[in-house]
């Protein structure tokens, strides 16, 4: 059998040993309620806000503004919908966004239009950024919110996240940015970058599934959306998720520790694998080449189907996306494609690569080698590209 390459990283990552060390105690030794006032409950509630601690530490927060959620969805919605909700309480009931968020915040914006509330998308630049301007020029007196992802889930491009928080804070409007793909990955400053809100996720940064949170900023309104206890400050019920939020701890201590050392690892790595792949008669890369994650490559190959490119790939043992994991049961193209202005047909032919440090020369030099083999066939039997390239209809790369 093929050895398994995995470069679906942005889908979710391995948990790390230092995740997996630290959770361990936590679901056999220490499993008290940290709500308890006994003993065994304190040791948890210690445990807690130990993690807390080191979690703000590592975003330049306080311990205070950290809430721990189920992940980065519950996030988005809870911190969209406090600042909607706070906006209308004085009468504010705009929201400025971009075209091609992740849809935990575009689902929640949905939402909130059918409840009254008015949304601006701003439109994204080909090479797959909006710009402090943008924003500024839509902020509005009676604006409420302004959500920016802090880099794109499926291209990679990173926003001007300061500029953006700047030009909020100069209008008084409140600033989230989902933040998910971002976290563990570049430096994030909460202070510097001027983030109200932001959101993140410990499976995106070899933590565990199913846990998250929030940075809300001392003096931000955070309003209670699941009831029936007084934790995480009466802002979050439900007996909190010791093992999780201490494993997620030591993956994003361990991750900004290592910070400088594995973004030049992936840089490198990304770099190869795009001037491998750029190689491949009509084909593009998606979004900015420089200003990317590190690990994120994405692009698309005219005349193919993308599902059919995965398959192949992963028949291969190479295990890759062509987009969101929460959109891959839909036969839709991307909409962050479609939002960067690339056509149906190309945008169909997407593959999204995510490296993380485990990914070795050999691995990129391996994709470099199968993807042009996977892509030459599958035009060979494609009627599309018989029509291409016989100049029966034009090439759109």
């Amino acid at each position: 059998m093929a050895k398994t390459i995995y470069v679906d990283n942005a889908a979710t990552t391995a948990m790390s040993d230092a995740a997996i060390a630290a959770m361990t105690p936590y679901l056999k030794e220490i499993y008290g309620n940290p709500s308890s006032l006994h003993t065994v409950g304190q040791v948890a509630k210690e445990a807690l806000e130990s993690a807390r601690e080191k979690i703000a530490k590592c975003i330049n927060a306080q311990p205070g503004e950290i809430y721990f959620t189920s992940g980065g969805s519950e996030s988005d919605n809870q911190a969209i919908r406090s600042a909607a909700y706070a906006g209308l309480a004085h009468g504010k009931k705009h929201i400025i966004s971009t075209a091609f968020e992740h849809h935990a915040v575009l689902h929640t914006l949905k939402k909130l239009e059918k409840e009254g509330f008015e949304v601006t998308y701003l439109d994204v630049h080909p090479y797959g950024a909006v710009t402090a301007k943008q924003v500024e020029e839509a902020i509005r007196d009676d604006t409420a919110l302004v959500t920016v992802m802090y880099a794109n889930n499926e291209i990679g491009t990173i926003q001007p996240i300061e500029e953006i928080g700047k030009a909020c804070k100069k209008r008084n409007v409140i600033f989230h940015t989902d933040a998910v793909q971002a976290v563990g990955h570049i430096p994030v400053d909460v202070r510097k970058d001027n983030i109200d809100m932001l959101s993140a996720s410990a499976h995106k940064f070899h933590g565990p599934k199913g846990v998250g949170f929030l940075f809300c900023r001392t003096g931000v309104p955070l309003k209670t959306f699941i009831e029936g206890g007084a934790q995480e400050k009466g802002r979050r019920a439900g007996t909190e998720n010791i093992a999780g939020v201490n494993a997620m701890a030591a993956a994003l201590c361990e991750a900004t520790g290592n910070l400088e050392k594995n973004m030049k690892k992936l840089a490198f790595l990304r770099d190869k694998l795009i001037d491998g792949l750029s190689r491949i008669p009509h084909s593009k890369l998606n979004g900015s080449r420089e200003n990317r994650l590190p690990g994120n490559v994405n692009m698309c190959f005219e005349g193919i189907e993308g599902e059919s490119l995965l398959l192949l790939l992963d028949a291969k043992g190479i295990c890759a996306s062509s987009g969101s994991a929460c959109t891959s049961g839909s036969l839709d193209p991307s909409h962050v494609l479609l939002a960067l202005g690339l056509p149906h047909e190309v945008a169909h032919g997407s593959l999204r690569l995510s490296l993380s440090e485990a990914n070795s020369e050999e691995d990129i030099d391996f994709i470099i080698r199968s993807v042009p083999e996977v892509v030459n066939y599958l035009r060979s039997i494609s009627p599309v590209w018989e029509d291409l390239e016989k100049g029966k209809r034009p090439h759109l790369i």
